[in-house]
C-alpha cells in the first residue's frame, strides 16, 4: 500500500450514471489487475474503494457509478483537483495459470476486467470476455473491449446481445476456456460458483480502512474468515462460502 496524491486529468460520463476518471501521478504501487485504490472524498469519513480499469506510465483510470451522494459529488470534481489515495491495495489476479481465459463481468464489474484483458494481451493471449448488465445502458467501453478479446454481450432486458445474465448465457451457450475470472454483483458470483467452481472471483465489500486493520470486510471461506481488502478482493471460487 502507498499513500499518494493524484491529480484528476479526466472525469467524463460514459452513460447517465457511469463515469470514467483518470488520475495522474505516482502510480508505480499498482502491480496487478484486480488491485484497487481507495479515495478520500472531501467531507466524507470513510474512503471509497474503486477497481483500477487501466494503468498507464504515469496515470490510472477508474470507472465509477453514481450510487449515492459521494459518487454524485465525484462527478463534479474538476480537472486539476488533487485526490488523496491509497493505491496498490488487494492481491489481484494470477494471469500465469491460464492460456484460454474467460473474463466475466457484470455491470461496473467490467473495470478490473479491462485491466486484466490488457495483461493477457501483453502475454499474447486474446481472452473471451462475457459482459452483462440489466440493460444496454449498463454496458460501457464496448469498442475498447472488442480490441482486447472476443466480446460476448448480454442484457437481462434483451436490449443488447443475449437476453439474460452471464450465468444464463453460459448455461445455454458453449464456450471453451480453461479458467474464468469474474467480477460483478454478489448474486452473479454466487450463481457462477454453483455453475463452475474452478475460477477466480473478485468480491466487493463495505470497507472501513481498506488495508486489513479493521476487519470490517471479512467474509467466510473454507479456511475461516478472510478480509476482502487484504487477502482479497480476488479469491478462488471454491474457497468462498456465500451465506
Amino acid at each position: 500500500m502507498k499513500n499518494v496524491y493524484l491529480t484528476i486529468i479526466k472525469n467524463k460520463p460514459l452513460t447517465d450514471l457511469i463515469y470514467q476518471m483518470e488520475l495522474e501521478g505516482d502510480v508505480k504501487g499498482i502491480q496487478n489487475a484486480g488491485e484497487f485504490i481507495e479515495i478520500k472524498l472531501p467531507n466524507k469519513y470513510l474512503r471509497r474503494p474503486f477497481s483500477v480499469s487501466r494503468v498507464k506510465t504515469n496515470s490510472i483510470e477508474i470507472l465509477y457509478k453514481v450510487l449515492g451522494q459521494g459518487t454524485l459529488n465525484m462527478t463534479t470534481y474538476p480537472i486539476g483537483m488533487k485526490i488523496d489515495c491509497f493505491i496498490g491495495l488487494g492481491n489481484g489476479f494470477d494471469v500465469s495459470i491460464s492460456k484460454m481465459p474467460l473474463l466475466i463481468a457484470g455491470g461496473i464489474g467490467i473495470a478490473p476486467m479491462i485491466f486484466l484483458a490488457e495483461e493477457f494481451n501483453k502475454r499474447g493471449i486474446q481472452p473471451t470476455i462475457l459482459y452483462g448488465g440489466q440493460t444496454k445502458d449498463d454496458l460501457v467501453e464496448i469498442e475498447k473491449l472488442k480490441k482486447l478479446g472476443k466480446l460476448l454481450l448480454c442484457t437481462v432486458d434483451g436490449t443488447m446481445g443475449f437476453q439474460g445474465n452471464p450465468v444464463e448465457f453460459l448455461r445455454t451457450n458453449s464456450i471453451s476456456y480453461d479458467i474464468y475470472y469474474a467480477c460483478g454483483p454478489i448474486r452473479m458470483l454466487e450463481a457462477l460458483k454453483e455453475y463452475d467452481s474452478y475460477g477466480y472471483l473478485s468480491l466487493e465489500a463495505r470497507m472501513g480502512c481498506g488495508f486489513g486493520a479493521c476487519m470490517g470486510c471479512s467474509i467466510q471461506t473454507i479456511s475461516g474468515p478472510k478480509r476482502v481488502c487484504k487477502e482479497g478482493p480476488v479469491f478462488l471460487a471454491n474457497e468462498v462460502i456465500f451465506s
